[in-house]
């Protein structure tokens, strides 16, 4: 099997989001697990749509998931005179030919072939061929440059998640492979960047299948063999649409903001389309050790913000707390707040309770700032017959000579039998006082936590 070489060819005319995100996470698994390359390819040869602020997103999303391209950026714009040179191969070898037909003389040809029940496609008004008059050129008109489609077979290919798909040539019309002012189109483009980056696996939506016939048959033209295909099954949005800006998909980078772990993003993304066995929960190394397509999906999945941050809470669970204190700081940063030794512990804590880093800051910054209870919380809990308990526990803690969780464990033993209190009734008013809600972990390792200080300032405001 000769080298392994697969790409990402987002456009930037709009912020990439998770669909687009899955489309560029498998050919780089495939690429990682068969020793292989994976090519990063900007597609902005839509110049009027292109913004370099949509780049920017596409760079940082990938950077952030840690899919650093082995080759690349490489940027379409940037390789015209390519494109150029391989334009006049083909109209050397009289595969390529100028139409002149205007935008509303093509719109009319649509208008009737729909009225007429027929497939709208160019009717070949400007194609040559042996023994046809070509109409007259008209004056000042630049003309667009129409790749001749062989008018007779099929294409075929086998792919590798749809199966074996034909299109007949009859079903093709010429395509436009360069605008009047010269610049190459997509179909085009996509077919010369593949021979020229050696591309072996095409990995990418199924939204592309159509354009597939018509770069097989520039690859033909150009006496080259085309990649293996896998056209992968959309993406839908909760509400069952295609997952699309226009359907309410966040940018990707909007997740790093959002508190979510790479290594979660890649393990949900990657089972939205691919399995490995009844495996949920897995490392960004296994699934590059597993990847294959042969375990491609082919029914559209679904989008599901409730399992990803599920997906989220268990990876955040697995980190070791130092790992994980590591991670919160940026989102504790944009708190206000200036974590010290006490952050690992902390976090430690605090991580089974939470399913972003978000979450957890939030958490971890009530030990650092000044909470305000949660009013209907401090009635319900705080009350009077609660307030002695709370007076004594504090009075303890002052005078406590150590400050670790099992000289705390036995000063609220000590209360609970001089009080003929429960638990939850100590409990529950303390953790309000201290961090603001009645739930919280374990309340001697809680109260830990704080600095001593701390603990008997809060604890002095029952």
């Amino acid at each position: 099997m000769s080298l392994v070489r697969t790409r990402f060819a987002p456009s930037p005319t709009g912020f990439i989001h998770l669909g687009n995100i899955r489309s560029a996470l498998y050919p780089w698994a495939f690429a990682k697990a068969n020793q292989g390359v994976f090519i990063l390819r900007i597609e902005d040869t839509d110049q009027d749509r292109s913004t370099q602020e949509a780049v920017d997103v596409i760079l940082q999303g990938m950077k952030w998931l840690g899919m650093r391209p082995d080759e690349g950026p490489f940027y379409q714009m940037q390789r015209i005179k390519r494109y150029q040179e391989v334009l006049e191969l083909l109209r050397s070898q009289g595969a390529v030919y100028p139409c002149y037909m205007s935008i509303q003389e093509l719109d009319a040809l649509r208008d009737q072939q729909i009225e007429n029940k027929e497939k709208p496609k160019y009717d070949g008004t400007w194609r040559p061929q042996e023994g046809k008059t070509l109409p007259p050129i008209p004056p000042g008109v630049q003309p667009v440059l129409r790749f001749k489609n062989p008018t007779d077979g099929v294409v075929s290919w086998m792919d590798k998640v749809k199966g074996l798909i034909e299109i007949s040539n009859e079903e093709l019309d010429d395509l436009v492979i360069a605008r009047p002012d010269g610049t190459p189109t997509y179909n085009f483009c996509v077919v010369v960047d593949d021979i020229d980056m050696e591309i072996t696996h095409v990995i990418r939506g199924d939204d592309h299948v159509n354009n597939t016939p018509r770069q097989i048959n520039i690859f033909k033209a150009l006496g080259r063999q085309h990649p293996i295909y896998a056209h992968l099954p959309t993406v839908l949005n909760e509400q069952g649409e295609k997952l699309s800006k226009r359907n309410g998909a966040k940018a990707v980078t909007a997740y790093e903001a959002q508190g979510y772990l790479p290594e979660a993003m890649i393990n949900y993304l990657a089972r939205l389309g691919w399995s490995h066995g009844d495996d949920e929960i897995f490392s960004v190394e296994q699934f590059l050790s597993w990847f294959d397509l042969d375990h491609l999906g082919k029914s559209a999945a679904q989008f599901d913000e409730v399992k990803l941050k599920w997906v989220n809470a268990q990876h955040l669970k697995a980190l070791s707390k130092e790992e994980l204190s590591s991670r919160v700081k940026p989102f504790l940063s944009e708190l206000g707040v200036e974590p010290d030794p006490r952050l690992p512990d902390i976090c430690g804590l605090l991580k089974d309770r939470c399913d972003t880093l978000v979450a957890l800051a939030q958490w971890v910054s009530v030990f650092y700032k000044p909470v305000e209870p949660n009013p209907e919380e401090l009635i319900k809990h705080v009350t009077e017959s609660s307030k002695p308990a709370i007076s004594m526990l504090k009075d303890q803690l002052e005078v406590a000579q150590n400050w670790d969780v099992p000289t705390i464990a036995l000063i609220i033993k000590d209360v609970l039998t001089q009080t003929n209190l429960k638990m939850p009734q100590l409990a529950m008013p303390v953790r309000v006082l201290l961090v603001g809600t009645s739930q919280t972990p374990s309340l001697d390792a809680v109260i830990s936590l704080f600095t001593q200080k701390e603990a008997v300032q809060r604890l002095s405001k029952a």
